[in-house]
């Protein structure tokens, strides 16, 4: 998840700025942080940076709080709103949605968030574009589909007969039996999956089942997992929204819960047990009013009535230690819009700093990749975020895109031009 992309190759130093560096440190004010190529070779208080040569270039962040490039674990490029879900966004050509998702992934860019894990809609085409450098966007771990039992979450089948799943596009993996599982496993790493996705439960968008009812088995969950494990021990997110099927996920050895909104006690004790992570994609609840006419009326319907609940299954997972990584559901959620999720984290019960982490470094190790991206430490990938205001005071301000005044990924800048070479 490194990407290909050539880096200025001119030292640059990033000084006078108050360093959150994702480990959930206290800041350090003055602090210096210096890019040589892609890497971080010095990131700490300004007396005790290096000297640098006279090519250097400067950039004076004026006392803006620089944090790590954020990572969202969690959103779906290929769609624009709920409303696409059930077509698969076969109702216009192939390239203009190409198009469609560059500039989505320029937004989310733009945000601070230089890395994510699309969850299903993507192939792994638009990786090595970003990887290559021929698309401006965040950095690509790709499910490709997402795995589910016929009638499941992911089987948009229409009531016509029509098989969507038969045409090109479809995002839906569909599986019957624990052979089955390990074979439509081996499908998505053939193409080109980093991460394999599976239904645990139903959802407020299924179009035949609902997020209380079970999805996948825990014996073919498990066989997922192991086939992801022998072959280059790919992690497995488990959509799953009610009790039994969170449960059910977290026994079937998966790395992620993807939305928990109603875990209980009992998949708490689960989770904490065998380390599984929480991503709580609570920006699926913000604004989904104004989204009315976007969603089914039954999926608007069951938003609203799960909504108490979630956020209070969310805070108790929270409360007993359960790690959480973040993730919006971007597609469902707004993109470019991503740090909300941040103002959601707080709200149900994480201080801002936990939240920035859950953002930055728990989110890399969710995804493998801690030890080159999520903090800004010396021998780290540079990638950083510079915004106005204290999140730490006010966690709000990273939720609006105007107020991240530079990005930089792979040690280049590619939004803000502060400072002067």
């Amino acid at each position: 998840m490194t990407g290909n992309v050539s880096a200025i190759t001119t030292p640059t130093a990033y000084v006078h700025a108050r360093l959150i560096d994702g480990t959930g440190q206290s800041p350090i004010d003055d602090a210096t942080v210096v890019v040589e190529d892609d890497t971080i070779t010095y990131a700490g208080p300004a007396p005790g940076a290096p000297e640098l040569p006279p090519a250097h270039r400067m950039v004076d962040l004026a006392g803006r709080t620089l944090l790590p490039g954020f990572i969202d674990s969690h959103v779906h490029l290929g769609y624009q709103d709920a409303s696409k879900l059930v077509l698969n966004n076969l109702d216009i050509h192939r390239s203009l949605w190409a198009f469609e998702v560059a500039e989505r992934a320029q937004r989310t860019l733009d945000a601070g968030v230089t890395s994510v894990r699309d969850l299903g809609g993507l192939d792994a085409g638009f990786r090595s574009a970003q990887a290559r450098g021929l698309l401006r966007a965040p950095r690509l771990q790709v499910a490709v589909r997402i795995m589910s039992h016929t009638g499941g979450h992911a089987d948009f089948r229409l009531p016509t007969g029509v098989n969507l799943h038969e045409l090109p596009g479809s995002a839906a993996e569909i599986v019957d039996t624990v052979a089955e599982a390990r074979i439509g496993a081996r499908r998505l790493m053939r193409d080109g999956a980093d991460v394999i996705k599976v239904c645990a439960t139903g959802g407020v968008s299924s179009p035949s089942d609902t997020p209380d009812d079970e999805g996948l088995t825990v014996e073919e969950i498990a066989a997922i997992a192991d086939e992801a494990g022998r072959h280059g021990g790919r992690p497995v997110a488990a959509h799953a929204q009610g009790a039994a099927g969170i449960r059910n996920a977290v026994r079937g050895g998966v790395s992620s819960i993807e939305h928990g909104y109603l875990v209980d006690d009992q998949g708490i004790d689960l989770m904490l047990e065998r380390g599984t992570y929480l991503v709580p994609t609570l920006s699926t609840f913000v604004g989904y009013h104004e989204r009315k006419h976007l969603l089914p009326i039954e999926a608007y319907n069951a938003k609203r009535a799960m909504e108490e609940r979630a956020f209070a299954c969310v805070s108790e997972a929270i409360r007993r230690g359960v790690r959480v990584a973040m993730g919006t559901d971007a597609g469902i959620s707004v993109h470019g819009t991503n740090l909300t999720e941040l103002a959601q984290l707080v709200e149900v019960g994480m201080t801002p700093m936990a939240a920035i982490s859950a953002g930055t470094l728990h989110a890399a190790t969710l995804l493998g990749v801690a030890d080159r991206l999520g903090t800004v430490q010396a021998g780290m990938l540079a990638d950083l975020v510079a915004c106005d205001g204290d999140p730490l005071q006010d966690i709000g301000v990273l939720a609006d895109p105007a107020n991240v005044a530079l990005v930089v990924q792979n040690g280049q800048v590619v939004k803000g031009a502060l400072g002067a070479p």
